[in-house]
């Protein structure tokens, strides 16, 4: 693991034939030294670690417990439903709106909804964000009871249907309440809780949350977006926005990061973000990141959003790559389908076997 000047690290990552190498022995063998024959990878370091032989060989006779970003493990509490980020997981995006940059509209209808994600969650999404406030640029505020009323038929439903946890995608205290007392077990805060009583609402609701970097806001945030130094800008709104919530009270094992892209961004600052995003999954929580079907893509690709699930799929890649535990995507059985993949070349645990 190497140090950055700003305090986080980028962390190495290791797979079994890295571990092979060092041992100066095959893949199959240090399978064979496994706990079951596999290997959980890739391997996080979380703690500066020399690893020489007789670490390895002491890593492999504890079991090979993997060590994730500031050393402990991950596992979220969605309302009752356990979530272990020990592999990457996949977020389906529900957006029950008008006018969302996607799909607005399609899902706006309960029945809509429901079939949305039920196709989801049996294409293998592990968590569902339901949206009911468009956030793409331009979009106009509504209210809290509209919002109300678009989401919280939606969430019910669903949690009376489906075994899949639920995330609400909202910024207001008002609606984060009336989600979670309707089954769901996550926030993602767009503004990460820059709104009156929302890090008090998020502690006294006990559910993990998902801090994310916009600059500005929606109707005016991609006018004139400036950094001074996009990854290390974003790097420190988020770490404050950390401290501020554990502060708070709320503890570090509750909360997610993401660092926004599209979000009072350009296409530089994007891929800036992208090429620099392991230093972001050194600031401690689990890092989430949603490029799915946006501009960006269509800006190098040349395509229109309906036509971007390869890049969106690439992007998942990339970002896992780089240390996502979760990605938020519209379309569910690709991205699962190249996690699958990815899993199996890290780890050894072919398409078979449980994903």
């Amino acid at each position: 693991m190497t140090s950055t000047a700003d305090g986080t690290f980028e962390p190495i990552l290791l797979d079994v034939n890295d571990v092979a190498k060092l041992l100066s022995c095959s893949a199959r063998h240090v399978y064979r030294l496994c706990d079951g024959g596999r290997m959980p990878a890739p391997i996080r370091l979380g703690a500066l670690v020399r690893w020489n032989r007789v670490t390895i060989e002491t890593w492999i006779a504890s079991g090979c417990p993997v060590v994730h970003f500031g050393g402990e493990k991950m596992i979220l509490d969605l309302a009752g439903k356990s979530l272990d980020l020990d592999r990457p997981r996949v977020m389906g995006i529900l957006n029950v709106t008008p006018d969302s940059f996607s799909d607005g509209g399609l899902f706006a209808s309960l029945d809509a909804a429901e079939r949305q994600a039920e196709c989801m969650a049996l294409e293998g999404a592990d968590l569902l964000d339901v949206g009911g406030e468009s956030t793409r640029p331009g979009a106009a505020a509504v209210s809290v009871d509209e919002e109300i009323a678009r989401v919280i038929p939606v969430v019910e439903r669903l949690r009376a249907r489906l075994d899949v946890p639920l995330s609400i995608d909202t910024s207001k205290p008002e609606v984060m309440r009336a989600a979670v007392a309707a089954g769901a077990g996550m926030v993602n805060d767009v503004t990460a809780l820059g709104a009156s009583g929302a890090v008090a609402t998020v502690l006294e609701l006990g559910v993990p949350v998902c801090l994310m970097h916009m600059q500005g806001e929606p109707r005016s945030m991609q006018q004139h977006p400036q950094y001074h130094d996009v990854v290390a800008d974003i790097l420190e709104y988020l770490r404050n926005r950390i401290a501020v919530c554990e502060q708070a009270g709320i503890r570090r094992e509750r909360l997610l990061v993401d660092p926004g892209f599209g979000f009072g961004k350009t296409l530089e600052h994007n891929l800036a973000l992208l090429g620099g995003l392991q230093r972001f999954a050194g600031l401690g929580p689990a890092l989430l990141v949603g490029i799915s079907r946006k501009s960006m893509l269509g800006a190098v690709t040349g395509r229109a959003v309906e036509d971007r699930v390869a890049a969106s799929v690439a992007a998942a890649l990339m970002a896992v790559e780089r240390g996502a535990r979760i990605v938020r995507v519209h379309d569910v059985a690709p991205t699962v389908d190249a996690l699958k993949l990815w899993y199996a070349v890290h780890t050894g645990v072919t398409a078979n076997r449980p994903y």
